[in-house]
């Protein structure tokens, strides 16, 4: 009987995917402290979306404040458990015998750290929408758009170069 799909391995764990996911997991129980002890302080009518320019252009009851911690929380243990299965993750390479362990290991580094700016971004976005509402600024910092945009632009290039790097 021929053998099909991809090999179902076991990627060992390093220091840095457990610093990643400690990293994770204390920013998404910081966020969700967070939005629990601010919560009574807010007003009923808070900032709920930020134009380009990091202003305030839509307001919406208090209780969208929960949407954040609540995403992230489904993202997190989504991420986590996608980990899981690395056989399962797209790739641009032939997935081999040979070649499994260091992809497999980029693969789920590469959403170990996706896990991260995920749970960052959502903690910086909590944080300009609490103090928003606190102090009446309707600014969030400026450079939260260019510095998304460039993560997301220059990291697949990163992770391009690199498994090229990896697979010759």
């Amino acid at each position: 009987m021929m053998k099909t799909g991809r090999p179902k391995i076991n990627v060992p764990l390093e220091g840095l995917d457990i610093i990643l996911d400690l990293l994770s997991a204390t920013i998404l129980i910081l966020l969700i402290v967070y939005a629990i002890i601010s919560y009574s302080e807010l007003p009923d009518t808070i900032p709920s979306h930020f134009n380009a320019k990091g202003e305030v252009d839509a307001y919406s009851n208090k209780s969208i404040l929960w949407l954040l911690p609540g995403l992230g929380v489904i993202l997190f243990f989504g991420l986590y458990v996608l980990n899981k299965y690395p056989h399962i993750h797209n790739y641009m390479v032939n997935i081999t015998e040979e070649n499994a362990l260091k992809n497999y290991r980029l693969s789920t580094r590469i959403v170990r750290f996706t896990n991260l700016f995920v749970m960052v971004i959502f903690g910086i976005v909590m944080h300009s929408i609490i103090e928003s509402a606190k102090n009446n600024n309707s600014n969030m910092n400026n450079w939260i758009l260019p510095f998304i945009i460039g993560f997301s632009i220059l990291l697949p290039i990163a992770i391009l170069i690199y498994q090229k790097k990896i697979n010759k």
